[in-house]
């Protein structure tokens, strides 16, 4: 067991600094209740990279130069607890009125993009394939790209490996499970190859403006319980950089508790059968 740091003590001073620093670098804000969460995960980061005290530790953070600890503290900061076919809703209003809206319009033989962010452990994106494939009789005469991106290293090679444990599982068929997984030996199943093969994952940081500015032209968005961590001026960022990445007429999915009505001004309301998304206007 390894023992506290001589200097790990964390003041109030110290919070309000490293949450500032957090915020501009990742626009997530830890308010005051979030203490506790805070001062453990630093606390354990500072035991493993030897500061110490804070100000070391501090300084790590801000001056090293391939930015590994930071990006060390960012995989244990961020919450990823998701499952298959989480609020399928959303995807049943892809398949049932959003892409036959979009392929209206959509120039002979040009690529369907979609984009789910943040993709955590890689639930949200398979799933988006899955469905495509099960309910979307278009996917035999239009190509589709799936884009997966998620600020947590650790997260995004989980995902790429497809493996997950029963409980992400659990909102899927017996008939799904045999499809597009692997039983394995110690009771996990993995996504088949070919599916994995039909994703790509990235690393994004969506607060950073050098991150999103190559993910332009998508159709959809699925940026689900991500804005909720930030405050309303890096919601209101977030939401210009998701404006930027949709194609004119595009649409947005946001979690279920989440409203684009408090974010920006930018998105028309769209209410379909299955959900309430939100579309740049296509002028």
């Amino acid at each position: 067991m390894s023992t506290p740091t001589a200097g790990a003590h964390i003041s109030g001073d110290d919070f309000r600094k490293f949450r500032e620093f957090f915020y501009r670098r990742t626009g997530i804000y830890f308010d005051d209740s979030k203490r506790y969460f805070v001062d453990k995960r630093i606390t354990e980061r500072m035991e493993l990279t030897g500061s110490d005290c804070f100000r070391d530790y501090f300084m790590l953070l801000r001056y090293e130069a391939d930015a590994a600890e930071m990006q060390a503290l960012v995989n244990v900061m961020t919450v990823n607890e998701t499952y298959f076919m989480r609020e399928d809703y959303q995807f049943r209003c892809m398949t049932a009125s959003m892409l036959p809206e979009i392929v209206k319009t959509n120039p002979p033989g040009r690529r369907l993009r979609i984009w789910s962010m943040p993709s955590s452990s890689g639930e949200e994106p398979y799933s988006i394939a899955i469905h495509l494939i099960e309910s979307w009789p278009g996917l035999a005469e239009h190509d589709v790209e799936i884009v997966a991106s998620d600020i947590d290293t650790r997260m995004l090679e989980h995902a790429r490996a497809g493996i997950y444990g029963r409980r992400a599982v659990q909102n899927l068929s017996p008939a799904l499970l045999e499809r597009y997984f692997t039983r394995l030996s110690a009771g996990e199943y993995q996504v088949c190859q070919s599916l994995r093969e039909s994703v790509r994952f990235t690393r994004v940081n969506l607060n950073d403006p050098r991150d999103t500015a190559s993910y332009k032209d998508f159709d959809i968005v699925f940026c689900r319980n991500l804005l909720i961590y930030f405050d309303d001026t890096s919601r209101a960022s977030a939401a210009q950089t998701i404006f930027r990445a949709l194609r004119p007429g595009g649409f947005i999915c946001l979690g279920h508790s989440e409203s684009m009505a408090r974010m920006s001004t930018l998105f028309t309301v769209r209410r379909f059968a299955d959900a309430i998304v939100y579309q740049r206007p296509l002028v």
